[in-house]
């Protein structure tokens, strides 16, 4: 099977591409590095030529309004594109939750190319993954300074980027679900709690403040990023990640 993975060599992509092609696939990444603009187009047409399966894990650059257009554009393109070219089954990565948290622009952004999808022309899967622990040092940055991390009691469970690597190259390889599969982390923390960890864990002796107003995840109701009893759990702890 030959899958086109739009973003193969970021975080997620460069590990669905070695995923897929160590189980004998034929995974080729597309990227601007590779010559593929897809808020253009360019080079669109090349990439999904002889396509059985189009990956798409290319994520906005900015969390702002400007999100909405980018997932407006970038699907348009790609759904044009893989009718076109014959392809049967089109895949992407979005958020668990994301339609319950109206408050964020990003999130809003991402219902949205949900949307697009199940709207547009070619079979399709959504598989919706909790937080990344790779993004956790991010997330500490935004509302951190010298000596305190401000953070909210939002509940979270966040999954390595590795297990949801497996998700979405398992989902692939599959039928098209034409409805979504949801992804998450074996254990669910709080997000202050997760900083304490976190900053003990780096031999950071900055103080954890509970704010629940700070941050982007203020916005989001205590429980909606916690995934349901139909989710698919992973098996790396943040505990075992961290001490990797």
């Amino acid at each position: 099977m030959k899958i086109a993975v739009i973003g193969g060599t970021g975080l997620i992509g460069s590990q669905v591409v070695k995923l897929l092609n160590a189980s004998g696939h034929e995974a080729v990444p597309h990227s601007p590095s590779t010559g593929l603009d897809l808020l253009s187009g360019q080079g669109l047409r090349e990439a999904l030529a002889g396509a059985d399966v189009v990956v798409n894990l290319t994520n906005s650059p900015t969390f702002d309004e400007a999100s909405l257009e980018f997932f407006q554009k970038t699907m348009d393109n790609l759904l044009a594109a893989a009718d076109a070219a014959g392809v049967g089954h089109a895949v992407i990565l979005s958020i668990v939750g994301a339609d319950q948290v109206p408050g964020l622009v990003y999130y809003r952004a991402k219902v949205l190319q949900e949307d697009i999808l199940k709207a547009g022309p070619v079979p399709y899967s959504i598989v919706r993954a909790t937080q990344f622990f790779e993004f956790i040092d991010a997330v500490l940055s935004w509302t951190a300074d010298e000596k305190t991390v401000r953070l909210p009691a939002t509940l979270v469970q966040p999954m390595a980027a590795g297990d949801v690597a497996r998700a979405v190259a398992d989902v692939s390889l599959g039928d098209p679900l034409q409805g979504t599969c949801n992804v998450a982390g074996p254990e669910v923390f709080t997000l202050d709690e997760l900083g304490k960890i976190t900053l003990a864990a780096r031999g950071d002796h900055r103080t954890v403040v509970t704010d629940n107003s700070a941050g982007m995840f203020a916005a989001a109701p205590r429980e909606v990023l916690i995934a349901k009893d139909d989710a698919v759990i992973a098996q790396t702890t943040y505990r075992e990640w961290l001490a990797r």
